[in-house]
């Protein structure tokens, strides 16, 4: 009989699931369930998960460290011992070190693991080294920027309150593919209470499917649609002006501005027909217990924190925050205020060090000096949990960059990736069930740790075991080096003023949101005077150059469509993968089949185009060729190709994001890819 064990979900998703899973008596990994001991798991788990055995005894996985012996990107190497694998890295890392200085030296992560020890302990080689620094943009930068203008903190209503809404507004989101948990609770008030769900989203997504209402906007037009439903409640009566007079700012300021923003002039930016606004505007208005629930898809545009702050100013306009079931949530990451100083090395950064931006990897490898600055190109990189070959924004130019002779790489890995294949150096790497960690969610706000469940498959090894061999190899210092796993999580725990590690993972997590008035700000919002700000000071929050709006508003700097561009490009999430993980796994490629782009029909057909024939998709940074298909639910001019697929499963090998531009979005930064203009022809 399997031995049922509990673990935590470390991929890149807000529900950080708790995890029942069996162990085989052969030691096999078999069925994955939710845990119901977390209540917002509550027994459920995503259809990827589920299916985990699958790719944890995948035949593909890297079983031992490689050296590339053919061209770069061949995927021709040979198999070499740890110690020569971990010999050669801190070589050529000291030899680049020692030609060009320690910022020519970039260690480069991201998401592949959501556990902060096996994240983010890069980030100690990183500072005691004192190697470039990252700027991680690519995936939260823009939404927490215009989440923080309006609150001062970053959190926000429970989501197990969605159960206890009468309407409940997923706005901008697609958690049926990319948070499932977020409809458990969805449902349970559509069926014990009758709210209907309302989606915001460009394209009819599989949440759109289920809405009772589905708002299909234009991208990048979402602080146009936020500021008319703003417009209707203080033109109508809906707005709780009492409450604003407590906790907001300027509430005379905003409705003077707004006068000018109503349906009319919003449905001529967002293509919605003006009774739809009204109509949407008067259900938010009339229902007290409206819970917003904001993803990211909207933010990821160079309006995106302008958007973000417009939308999430509703609730304070309508009072929402006062009612159980009411109020906004985008994430809780300032309630688990974690002592991150061992796990990162903090007291070793050198704030002097330059910072290179994450998402502009590929103009950063192709020598821009807006990146560069007065410093060296980088010569080294060392990559762990991401795929930038794959994920990052302007793919040309990181192909490009990748390809130099005079840049080393080595890459620690599960599988090889597109990225790993232009390695110099492969390194296998732990699963989550092969190694300790900790970890925070944003989608609901319990801190868990997770033991090691299985002994790692072949070679493979931690993050955690590398960056401390490689420290001692590269005679970098600290006692984070010089620790386990656990011991680091039972230090940064204690210096928390959490429990034990081992009194969290008995319990199934500590829930650490203090109460429910903090939850919905009845003491205040997260400035000085508790009011939240309808006008921001975004220059605090990197508006430098004062180009940011003073109130909520329709912010005109998104890649417009023009005669050139006549469609707008959406690159959602699929279903079926997450980031590059799960493209690996023959049943999420046989549900996805191949990439595609969705297009209206009258779209298709002004364009001689049917089901499945080759559609060129094209703009200043490239073309992509894919398959066409017709899709209502979207506004004409808007073209969706859900994503990230390998490069290899394009017609001509290259992914969409060849199209994404790196611009950064304003006004601190923050990966644009649902901003971009694109021309559509028939392949």
């Amino acid at each position: 009989m399997a031995e049922v064990l509990t673990s935590v979900c470390p991929h890149d998703c807000p529900s950080v699931c708790t995890l029942d899973i069996e162990r085989t008596p052969e030691g096999r990994l078999g069925r994955v369930r939710g845990s119901r001991a977390n209540p917002y798991t509550a027994g459920v788990v995503c259809a990827k998960v589920a299916r985990y055995a699958e790719r944890f005894h995948h035949a593909d996985r890297l079983a031992t460290p490689m050296r590339r012996i053919g061209a770069k990107g061949e995927g021709v190497f040979v198999p070499i011992a740890w110690e020569d694998a971990l010999d050669a890295t801190a070589e050529a890392m000291l030899r680049a070190e020692q030609r060009l200085g320690s910022e020519t030296v970039w260690p480069y992560f991201y998401a592949g693991t959501m556990g902060l020890v096996q994240r983010d302990g890069i980030e100690r080689l990183r500072h005691a080294k004192r190697y470039s620094g990252q700027y991680s943009t690519i995936c939260t930068t823009l939404a927490e920027t215009g989440w923080r203008a309006g609150h001062g903190t970053r959190f926000g209503a429970v989501p197990l309150e969605m159960a206890k809404a009468d309407l409940v507004v997923i706005w901008g989101g697609n958690p049926v593919a990319t948070q499932v948990h977020v409809m458990t609770h969805v449902n349970r008030a559509r069926k014990e209470r009758g709210a209907p769900l309302v989606v915001i989203d460009p394209y009819r997504s599989a949440t759109a499917q289920a809405a009772d209402v589905h708002l299909a906007l234009r991208p990048g037009t979402d602080g146009a649609l936020a500021c008319a439903v703003m417009h209707v409640l203080f033109r109508d009566g809906y707005a709780d002006r009492d409450y604003m007079a407590r906790f907001a700012d300027d509430p005379a300021g905003l409705d003077d501005h707004l006068r000018t923003r109503g349906p009319e002039w919003a449905s001529a930016i967002t293509g919605l027909p003006v009774q739809a606004i009204e109509d949407f505007a008067a259900l938010y208005g009339r229902t007290e217990r409206a819970f917003l629930r904001t993803g990211y898809g909207f933010t990821r545009s160079r309006n995106g924190a302008a958007a973000m702050h417009a939308v999430s100013s509703l609730a304070v306009v309508g009072g929402k925050w006062r009612h159980e079931g009411g109020g906004c949530l985008w994430g809780h990451g300032d309630i688990y205020h974690l002592d991150r100083t061992l796990i990162e090395g903090r007291d070793v950064r050198d704030p002097a060090i330059r910072m290179l931006d994450q998402s502009r990897i590929g103009p950063v490898l192709t020598g821009d000096a807006r990146d560069l600055g007065d410093g060296p190109p980088v010569t080294a990189l060392f990559v762990q949990n991401t795929n930038p070959m794959n994920v990052a924004p302007e793919l040309i130019k990181v192909q490009s960059g990748f390809r130099r002779d005079d840049l080393f790489v080595c890459v620690h890995e599960q599988f090889m990736t597109d990225t790993a294949r232009m390695a110099d150096i492969v390194l296998p790497a732990t699963m989550f069930l092969e190694h300790d960690d900790i970890y925070t969610a944003s989608g609901h706000t319990r801190l868990q740790v997770a033991r090691k469940l299985f002994e790692p498959f072949a070679e493979s090894r931690s993050n955690h075991w590398v960056h401390c061999e490689l420290a001692r190899r590269l005679g970098a210092e600290h006692p984070g080096f010089a620790m386990t796993e656990w011991q680091i999580i039972e230090a940064t725990l204690a210096a928390s003023g959490w429990p034990s590690a081992e009194v969290i993972a008995q319990a199934g997590g500590h829930d650490c949101l203090p109460s429910w008035d903090v939850a919905h700000y009845t003491e205040g919002f997260g400035f000085p005077d508790g009011r939240f700000r309808f006008k921001p000071d975004w220059r605090a929050l990197g508006d430098t150059d004062g180009v940011m709006p003073v109130f909520p508003d329709q912010h005109d700097v998104i890649d417009a469509r023009g005669d050139a561009h006549p469609f707008r490009l959406v690159a959602a999430p699929a279903r079926n993968y997450l980031n590059t993980s799960f493209t690996e796994t023959p049943s999420s490629q046989a549900k996805e089949v191949r990439p595609t782009a969705l297009l209206h029909p009258d779209d298709a057909a002004e364009l001689g185009l049917a089901d499945g024939d080759p559609v060129r998709l094209g703009n200043r940074q490239g073309s992509v060729l894919v398959h066409a298909k017709a899709q209502d639910g979207q506004r004409r001019g808007t073209v969706v190709v859900e994503s990230i697929w390998p490069n290899g499963a394009f017609v001509e090998g290259i992914g969409i994001n060849a199209l994404i531009s790196a611009d950064p979005g304003l006004p601190r930064g923050g990966a644009v890819f649902h901003d971009t203009a694109v021309w559509v022809r028939p392949g």
